[in-house]
């Protein structure tokens, strides 16, 4: 029997990286998932990862601490408001104080370590250009920029052996298209977390731009969010 191939997943814990950890399962890839302390408000998300991982079938997950809040910049790193009951509107125009300066270079470098380390030449990660909150390092052209980048500063790649690709599966798809295909995969969204704001147990404020895109797509898709439900039962 074949040896599966080794991918690297970006896990927050939240909706859209479970579902792409589901989706690289699916693809047959032995999935070794990486996720952040990286000074963030919640650490809710921590925990859904390492439950994600799990229940989805990584074949490890590892977590690496980072401290941007040495550097501030972010309602998710610093004493700054996280915006509240903002329209769907005002959600997809402009850069919101949620934005992490740099998150994702810096989160794709170490997965691009991790990944030679591997002798993998496969990289997932959930980012969104439609239904997201306007982050610059969630555009395409950034993700084609950085795997440009990784081909040139990578053993691999400078000695004409694997091309490392960057996987964004989610990258065109709506909130609700995501929700469905996560769905289909047995992905139990009762496990993630999307709140940038959650409450001392975790529970989601309902009001942050994240979790109003949540709402948005688990409409979308005609379905019920199971996180809600399972909060209401308790």
């Amino acid at each position: 029997m074949a040896r599966a191939v080794p991918a690297v997943i970006l896990l927050s814990g939240g909706l859209d990286s479970a579902t792409v950890l589901a989706m690289a399962r699916a693809h047959g890839y032995a999935c070794h998932a990486l996720s952040f302390r990286y000074g963030q408000r919640h650490a809710i998300e921590l925990e859904r990862a390492a439950v994600i991982a799990r229940r989805l079938g990584a074949v490890r997950h590892v977590v690496i601490d980072i401290d941007l809040r040495r550097f501030g910049g972010s309602a998710l790193t610093a004493d700054i408001a996280v915006p509240k009951r903002r329209s769907l509107k005002a959600i997809g125009h402009g850069i919101p104080p949620t934005y992490v300066p740099a998150r994702n270079t810096v989160f794709l470098a170490l997965a691009l370590a991790c990944a030679e380390t591997l002798a993998a030449a496969d990289i997932f990660i959930g980012v969104n250009a439609l239904d997201y909150s306007g982050y610059p390092d969630c555009r395409p052209e950034f993700i084609a920029a950085f795997e440009a980048m990784a081909n040139l500063a990578t053993k691999a790649g400078v000695e004409g052996g694997k091309r490392l690709r960057i996987h964004t599966p989610l990258i065109a798809m709506r909130k609700g298209e995501i929700i469905r295909a996560g769905r289909d995969l047995g992905v139990d969204y009762a496990l993630t977390t999307s709140c940038y704001d959650p409450g001392a147990r975790g529970e989601p404020c309902r009001a942050c731009d994240s979790c109003l895109l949540r709402a948005k797509g688990f409409a979308e898709a005609g379905l019920a969010d199971p996180l809600l439900a399972r909060r209401r039962r308790r």
